[in-house]
């Protein structure tokens, strides 16, 4: 009992710090080049995770698992999380954590088109038209007439990086690696650095370390400790003390601490047609995941994406 009362309360922990990491994120890139902050963050999270391992006696990848890294760094990280970020310079932080969480849906179309494996049931097309009419309510409110050209090319940036963790999602359940998913986490990441801090000093678009903000290491800080680390930790423990379908709840959580906390800290706007495609994605989503469980063909990362 003691132990379900600490998944909760790990539950809650993960739900808040990953969905307020895309509000960080988004006050990280207001003061520094978005690929500069991923890289950073993403060289000190990684640096943890490989650390920790080889402290414990780990060796090194082999040759082979380097071939399996190094494309999974540019997926997951590079993509995923470096092109996101530099998205969100144009879009708000509930919107970026929205599309986000749209990758189930991704994943339905990406399996059922090319694999032949998910069958689309009535469950499913209906969480897929509700996911698609939320989105709709939400472009609705926030036209290109509102914002300019930069807001499609915020809002395609987010969707390009959503298919691409779906993609990699794909991938891991379907092809298993010879080594821990969290060592093989930490590469991915020091991977992705390295990249991503080439492509800012040979595109010459990033600050010298002595100048980036306190505000800005203040959200590296946050992002790595808080959600590179003790919200991971607390997302394992959840998934271990409580059910599948109660940990996943987290990945519907996530979006609506974005809108709020980015509404309240970012001002950024909160409009009727907002909540009420907010509410029809997550709806969507939901209905989306819960008919990929019913079916045999397994694609596990659907309940384990992070928020950043």
């Amino acid at each position: 009992m003691a132990n379900q009362k600490k998944a909760y309360l790990a539950l809650g922990v993960t739900s808040i710090v990953w969905g307020t990491t895309w509000v960080a994120s988004k006050m990280g890139v207001s003061h520094m080049p978005a690929f500069e902050l991923a890289s950073i963050r993403q060289f000190l999270g990684g640096s943890i995770y490989v650390g920790f391992f080889l402290l414990r006696g780990e060796g090194f990848p082999t040759f082979k698992q380097f071939l399996w890294l190094i494309p999974m760094a540019f997926l997951m990280f590079v993509s995923s999380n470096g092109i996101a970020t530099y998205g969100l310079q144009f879009i708000t932080s509930g919107l970026a954590a929205l599309i986000a969480a749209l990758y189930p849906l991704s994943v339905v179309l990406i399996e059922r088109f090319y694999f032949k494996a998910i069958k689309i049931t009535t469950q499913t097309m209906i969480g897929l038209l509700l996911g698609l009419l939320g989105i709709v309510f939400i472009f609705y409110k926030d036209s290109l007439l509102v914002h300019g050209t930069n807001y499609a090319l915020g809002v395609g940036l987010s969707f390009f990086a959503m298919i691409t963790w779906s993609v990699g999602s794909i991938i891991i359940a379907r092809n298993k690696i010879d080594m821990n998913a969290y060592y093989s986490i930490g590469w991915q990441m020091l991977i992705s650095a390295v990249t991503m801090g080439l492509f800012t000093l040979y595109s010459g678009d990033y600050i010298p370390l002595h100048e980036i903000p306190a505000i800005s290491w203040g959200v590296i800080i946050y992002m790595v400790i808080g959600g590179s680390v003790f919200a991971f930790i607390s997302f394992i423990y959840s998934m271990k003390h409580l059910h599948p379908a109660i940990a996943s709840l987290y990945a519907y959580i996530n979006p609506i601490v974005a809108i709020w906390v980015g509404s309240l800290l970012l001002n950024e706007e909160m409009s009727f047609t907002s909540i009420v495609g907010t509410i029809c994605t997550l709806i969507g989503v939901y209905l989306v995941n819960r008919s990929l469980k019913k079916q045999k063909d397994p694609v596990e990362a659907i309940s384990d994406a992070d928020g950043m």
